[in-house]
């Protein structure tokens, strides 16, 4: 038996497990699809062949022995390159940080997925220091859409999406400060889950805004995607912003009723600057759940607002030391917001902060009557690579920094979201599933419902 494009991680497991395939057989057969496509594609900024033949080789001993193998045994994953991976410079999506020595660790995700039998096939391409929502890099090129190749992944986590909607793996790790897991799998219609603020570990991976950052899987199952994060579960005392909650599968709770969930639509800000592809995967998804009341989120686009603030003002922090050193290394467009964000007064920043904590006790009220709330991942379809503007409700508007206008005030208050690709002709787009804090299981029920009612679904890439 080998393993075919559509194979899902469970179903690769199943048979490694079952000795129906050999963990090898299913690191090669990736190994193939990444030389194969990835010339097109453009995912991949590293492939590590020995590393991953070498860890599929130990898991065929380990069967071969009897010893217990975990849930994602040979399952081929690979990794957004912000996270160390041990022997690689963690580059960022940077030209600078090639300069690094290599990592000496993996990345807790990393060694986490790796304990559970998943096999690391290598490091994706990203935004320049995951200051992006297209999937555009100066250094390495763009990825492209598994759909459409003369159209953006979107970022800044655009190789984990390209890697994944083009079924050259089936799980990959990104990461989402202001959207950079939703975004991707919008556009490349797949799923994924940014989970709650503080959920999962991100110690030894490089930061972008410490305050936002998260780390979660994209996957082409909900199945695949609740295996994935709870892999990862786990307090880390490497990360001051882990958790200290423990385990709390998510597996075992999928295909639980959602009929008693409740579920709203989001109102106002997230009903205006949305296409009418945007409009109608909401409409879909709120149909076959059963969801007609409208919800109004206040003041979410003020929290977007602030979110800026404090993502170029942290960011800018972060940088100093390399804008300062090493301007002309950097990608113009990251440079410049960068060096924009040193220069915001001290004043503004205490403002967002405070705004933040009144937004979130907003949501949290919100959240004490609804269960679910329901709103678009991205305002359209991919975009064309290199595409400048965009016109939102008749005003035309640069497409890089508004491509997270529905994503940003949701990450801003670290809630979690599973974002679910609707597979529209002639692309994908995706909804988001939003919840209340630590209720990544509701999510995820509610995305494995519609999976399970066609409504939700990762088309085959159409582009390859």
């Amino acid at each position: 038996m080998t393993t075919k494009p559509e194979m899902t991680a469970a179903e690769i497991a199943s048979a490694v497990a079952g000795r129906k395939m050999s963990a090898l057989d299913a690191a090669e057969a990736a190994l193939a699809r990444i030389k194969q496509h990835d010339g097109i594609l453009n995912s991949f900024t590293d492939v590590t062949v020995d590393r991953a033949r070498a860890k599929a080789r130990a898991i065929d001993a380990d069967i071969a022995a009897g010893k217990e193998v975990g849930p994602l045994a040979g399952v081929p994953f690979a990794v957004k390159n912000l996270f160390d991976v041990a022997g690689l410079p963690t580059r960022a999506g940077s030209k600078i940080n090639r300069d690094l020595a290599p990592s000496k660790r993996d990345a807790a995700l990393i060694e986490r997925m790796e304990a559970s039998g998943a096999v690391l096939v290598g490091a994706l391409n990203m935004g320049e220091y995951a200051y992006d929502f297209t999937g555009e890099n100066v250094h390495d090129g763009p990825s492209r859409n598994p759909h459409d190749t003369t159209r953006m992944t979107g970022g800044s986590s655009g190789g984990s999406g390209s890697a994944v909607g083009g079924a050259l793996v089936p799980i990959a790790l990104g990461s989402d400060t202001n959207g950079s897991i939703r975004v991707p799998s919008s556009f490349c219609g797949i799923f994924g889950l940014k989970p709650t603020y503080g959920r999962l570990s991100r110690a030894r991976s490089f930061p972008f805004v410490a305050s936002l950052d998260h780390l979660g899987p994209f996957a082409r199952s909900v199945t695949d995607l609740a295996l994935a994060y709870d892999a990862m579960q786990g307090p880390d005392a490497d990360d001051g912003a882990c958790t200290t909650r423990g385990l709390e599968p998510t597996l075992p709770l999928l295909a639980n009723p959602v009929s008693d969930l409740r579920i709203a639509i989001a109102g106002g800000h997230f009903q205006k600057n949305v296409f009418p592809e945007a409009v109608e995967a909401v409409s879909r998804v709120a149909k076959a759940l059963g969801a007609t009341k409208v919800v109004d989120v206040p003041e979410a686009s003020r929290a977007r607002a602030a979110a800026y603030v404090i993502t170029t003002t942290e960011g800018a922090s972060l940088h100093l030391d390399r804008l300062r050193k090493r301007p002309n290394d950097f990608d113009p467009a990251v440079r410049d917001r960068l060096i924009a964000g040193a220069m915001v007064p001290a004043a503004l920043v205490d403002r967002a902060q405070k705004f933040r904590r009144w937004y979130r006790a907003q949501l949290a009220e919100i959240f004490k009557t609804i269960d679910v709330l329901i709103a678009p991942a991205t305002p359209c379809t991919a975009p064309k690579l290199g595409q400048v503007n965009f016109n939102l409700d008749g005003v035309e508007l640069p497409v890089r920094a508004n491509i997270g206008i529905h994503t940003q005030p949701i990450s801003f208050i670290g809630l979690p979201v599973v974002a679910v690709p609707v597979p529209l002709e002639p692309l994908p787009i995706g909804v988001q599933i939003i919840c209340a804090p630590w209720r990544e299981d509701i999510a995820l029920r509610v995305a494995y419902a519609l999976e399970q009612m066609g409504v939700a679904s990762a088309p085959a890439p159409r582009g390859l």
